[in-house]
C-alpha cells in the first residue's frame, strides 16, 4: 500500500474544513495538514523539512485572497498541485484561479469524491511530469531527469531507470518493508531473467551512489523481509555517517 501523501489545506470554514479533512484522510491515501489563514498556510510551506505534494486552497480567506498565494508559489517555484475552492462559479472567477497558477479550479457546493478523483488526476500527472522533485535525505529526487541533487547543491547523481524505479516505489511506501519479491516484481514485472539477486545487484549498486558511508547504511535499509527507504533520514555534510530522524 502506498504511503499517505502530504498535502495541505487552507480552508476558513473550521466545520467544511473539517469534513475535507476528515473525507479526505479516510481513504488512507494522504496525511492532511491544515490552515485557516494565508498566514498560517505561509508558515507551514516555510517550515524546515516539510514538503507537500499538493494544496488545497480556498480563495476567500480572512487575511487576503488564496489566489495570490498561488501565485506567489509559483513565482517562488513551487510546482505542486494546486486546487483552488471558491463559492464563486463565474468564468471570470475560474480564469483568474487559472492565471494565478492552479491545475484545477471547483465550486461550491461540491461532492467529496469530486475532489478526490480530481486530486488523484492532478497527482499522477504531476507524478509523471519533468516538475516532480521528493526528498530523499540529503537529495531531491528528479525521477524525470534520473538524478539525484544534494540539498547544497554540492552533487549530482545519475542514475538508471530501474535505481529510479526502486526509489519511487520505496518512497511510495513510505515506513513499511517491501519484500524482495515484491519490489522484483514492481520493478521488473514478471521478468523470466529476473531474480532476487538481480534485485540485490541494483540495491548494491545504488547505495554506492547514494549512501554517506557504504558500510553503514542509512538512506536504503535492509530490514528482515525486505527493504525500506528511510526519506527523512538526515545526513551530516562532510560526516561518514549518518543520523537517524527520530521522532
Amino acid at each position: 500500500m502506498p504511503a499517505a501523501r502530504p498535502i495541505l489545506i487552507v480552508e476558513d470554514d473550521e466545520a467544511f474544513r473539517h469534513i475535507l479533512v476528515e473525507n479526505i484522510e479516510s481513504t488512507g491515501g494522504f496525511r492532511v495538514t491544515e490552515a485557516s489563514t494565508l498566514r498560517e498556510a505561509t508558515r507551514h510551506l516555510n517550515a524546515a523539512d516539510v514538503q507537500f505534494d499538493s494544496i488545497i486552497l480556498d480563495v476567500n480567506l480572512p487575511d487576503g485572497d488564496g489566489r495570490d498565494l498561488c501565485a506567489g508559489l509559483r513565482k517562488q517555484g513551487h510546482m505542486m498541485p494546486i486546487i483552488m475552492l471558491t463559492g464563486a462559479s463565474a468564468e471570470g472567477d475560474v480564469v483568474l484561479g487559472l492565471n494565478a497558477g492552479a491545475n484545477d479550479y471547483i465550486s461550491k457546493p461540491f461532492r467529496s469524491g469530486e475532489l478526490l478523483a480530481r486530486l488523484r488526476a492532478q497527482l499522477r500527472t504531476f507524478d509523471n511530469s519533468e516538475a516532480a522533485v521528493f526528498t530523499i535525505g540529503p537529495y531531491m529526487f528528479r525521477p524525470a531527469e534520473r538524478l539525484l541533487v544534494r540539498s547544497d547543491k554540492s552533487q549530482r547523481v545519475r542514475l538508471t531507470g530501474k535505481e529510479v524505479s526502486i526509489l519511487k516505489y520505496l518512497y511510495r511506501a513510505g515506513d513499511r518493508v517491501t519484500s524482495r519479491q515484491v519490489l522484483l516484481n514492481e520493478v521488473w514485472g514478471y521478468h523470466e531473467g529476473a531474480s532476487t539477486h538481480t534485485l540485490e545487484t541494483h540495491i548494491y549498486r545504488l547505495r554506492q551512489k547514494i549512501e554517506i558511508d557504504t558500510t553503514d547504511f542509512c538512506l536504503l535499509v535492509t530490514v528482515a523481509g525486505g527493504y525500506r527507504l528511510n526519506a527523512a533520514a538526515i545526513v551530516g555534510a562532510g560526516t561518514t555517517a549518518g543520523r537517524r530522524l527520530t521522532a
